[in-house]
């Protein structure tokens, strides 16, 4: 009796099994793109999205060659202000690094010194790779 036992048993598990697979290779198959990836493609170089702005502008607004000149101008000088203003937060977060880098210097002793001034080496190592990627 055992033996007619086994072979529903295995067509059970076989069912079962067959059923596992096609459910994951079906979600595989039909699983929609997450949202990060609709909302969020990869960003484009800055020379390539500012042509296609004006292209966009030109045609949907029905732009002169006159007025894509001047929003040209317009997008320059927009460039030029976030640059400058980039620029004064990045002299600012660096005065903020070396006064905290001074301030942990203050609470060191001599033999540690060496040893900080080697681990804020290796850290600074550490970001400038991270801003690379990014």
């Amino acid at each position: 009796m055992k033996r007619k036992n086994l072979p529903v048993a295995l067509y059970l598990f076989l069912v079962f099994a067959s059923g596992g697979v096609v459910g994951a290779l079906g979600y595989r198959t039909y699983n929609p793109p997450t949202a990060r990836t609709i909302n969020n493609p990869a960003p484009l170089a800055p020379n390539v999205y500012r042509q296609q702005y004006l292209e966009e502008s030109r045609t949907r607004l029905g732009l002169s060659d006159d007025q894509v000149q001047k929003l040209a101008a317009i997008l320059d000088q927009t460039d030029a202000r976030f640059r400058q203003i980039r620029q004064h937060e990045n002299e600012m977060i660096r005065q903020i690094r070396d006064d905290h880098v001074a301030r942990v210097r203050t609470i060191l002793t001599a033999e540690q010194i060496p040893k900080y001034e080697q681990l804020h080496a290796e850290r600074e190592v550490k970001a400038q790779q991270q801003q690379k990627k990014h």
